[in-house]
């Protein structure tokens, strides 16, 4: 079957109209740089020290860019991405059997805002070693704050 150039063109504009292509402005981008200059060093290094190696981490800066939002990145990013994942992984690591779990189970986390999720019970996804935190980055930034480090803290441990 033959699809005509219109039919194709028609197609791809409604797909295009479906997702969202983001593309961070220069406040966003200055934000995201500070937040990775400062910060983000910090929190992973406490998180290796917690867990006794180094834990890869790959991050979608693109996506956790939201427009009007670059004030808050500082607070958001950390309360909503690293906090619970340090709380988590301290109770996790209390103890040499815990450590040597974490180390033979977690390689890789992966932040990144693509599903629109906003709670920590449809945020976290782990496999294969992979733990996967797709989470907007300042909704429910404060408030979430208990449930997000619960919902972590137990996929974590029914994984390792």
């Amino acid at each position: 079957m033959h699809t005509s150039p219109a039919t194709y063109f028609w197609a791809s504009t409604e797909f295009l109209k479906k997702i969202k292509i983001k593309t961070m402005g220069l406040l966003e981008k200055r934000a995201v740089k500070a937040f990775q200059d400062g910060s983000y060093k910090k929190l992973t290094d406490e998180i290796n020290a917690i867990t006794g190696y180094t834990i890869e981490f790959e991050i979608n800066w693109d996506s956790l860019a939201e427009e009007g939002s670059a004030d808050r990145y500082e607070d958001c990013f950390t309360q909503v991405y690293f906090t619970p994942l340090i709380a988590g992984l301290k109770e996790i690591a209390a103890d040499e059997m815990g450590k040597e779990a974490l180390k033979e189970a977690l390689k890789k986390v992966i932040i990144k805002n693509e599903g629109g999720y906003i709670y920590g019970s449809s945020a976290y996804k782990f496999s294969n070693g992979v733990l996967t935190i797709d989470h907007q980055p300042c909704t429910n930034a404060e408030n979430g704050l208990g449930e997000r480090t619960t919902e972590l803290t137990a996929i974590l441990m029914k994984n390792l």
